[in-house]
């Protein structure tokens, strides 16, 4: 690893957790939660589900910029909003809905109180689940589809065909050895969780003609208090509430900036404004990917806890 030693910080921080996001559907509108408990695959119900093109291969704003308008919530089976915190799995459900649609329900966890049954080609033998082979970022993985009336929503929506699958806990996506070895990862782009200051986002409002909120870059932890923009860029070791994290990658960012998360509209801000001054490597880079420490998880992160840095320095590239 490069750049300066690692730097030892012992005082307690004025760091805090403002604002918690999960993604249940990659690409789709994320739900502000209170309180959520972290794995090592991240958040709890964190981007389990994707929408796969008719080849299996993900689909995501980067070329659907519509998938912006779709909202996700967790419900009871009674349709009732839950706590969402996936406590009892088997009576909660993800709902997708729309401005001018009826919305759609699936189990939050398809495999939630499945039967296991006998191998069968096309289905889960866990699960008893059609399943489908899908491609994210070149990795292929049996996904599960549990539901046509889902896929159709989706389909309309988008006026192609596709389907909704969902990542069961079978299907091991490893991260990025280079950076983060022994790790395992959900349908996200590549890391588990990823932090990004109020003051990161401050920074970049103060050069934009017009401000962006934090959606358009879709962070699991947003993190308030006395701190330099970009301060994150250089957390090593970090304490989340109840959960030790290590950063592992500052996050590069696409074109999924560019799209109005209330318009689904596409523009060059705030990709244009970010590559004058935080461009390197032929990459703009904004927020920092982190991974669970495994003997420290499962715990619970919750707005408001404590944000404690207890190491900094280069985290690469």
């Amino acid at each position: 690893m490069t750049g300066s030693p690692p730097t030892t910080v012992l005082s307690t921080s004025d760091l805090r957790v403002t604002e918690l996001t999960v993604y249940p559907v990659k690409g789709l509108r994320g739900i502000a939660v209170q309180g959520r408990s972290v794995g090592p695959m991240g958040l709890d119900g964190d981007r389990r589900w994707m929408v796969v093109d008719a080849e299996g291969t993900f689909l995501s704003q980067r070329s659907h910029p519509a998938m912006a308008l779709v909202e996700t919530a967790f419900v009871n089976a009674g349709g009732v909003g839950g706590r969402g915190d996936l406590r009892d799995r088997s009576s909660l459900r993800l709902r997708l809905s729309c401005e001018g649609r009826a919305p759609v329900e699936v189990p939050a966890d398809p495999t939630a109180g499945a039967a296991a049954g006998a191998a069968t080609a096309g289905v889960s033998p866990e699960s008893g689940i059609a399943t489908l082979p899908a491609t994210i970022w070149g990795h292929p993985f049996e996904a599960l589809a549990p539901s046509p009336e889902a896929d159709a929503w989706m389909s309309d929506f988008l006026g192609e065909p596709v389907r909704l699958v969902y990542q069961p806990d079978t299907a091991v996506r490893p991260t990025d050895p280079d950076f983060a070895p022994g790790h395992r990862v959900s349908l996200a782009d590549g890391y588990p969780v990823l932090v990004i200051s109020e003051a990161s986002l401050a920074e970049l409002n103060r050069r934009l003609p017009e401000p962006v909120s934090m959606a358009r870059f879709r962070p699991n932890v947003v993190v308030g208090g006395p701190c330099e923009p970009h301060a994150e860029d250089r957390w090593r070791r970090v304490r989340i509430g109840a959960v030790a994290m290590a950063g592992v990658k500052r996050c590069a960012r696409c074109s999924v900036t560019t799209v109005d998360p209330a318009t689904a509209e596409r523009g060059l801000e705030p990709l244009k404004t970010l590559a004058t001054y935080r461009a390197e490597g032929g990459k703009v880079w904004f927020g920092q990917n982190l991974v669970p420490e495994p003997a420290r998880t499962p715990g619970l992160v919750q707005v408001g806890d404590p944000v404690v840095v207890s190491e900094e320095g280069h985290v690469g590239p």
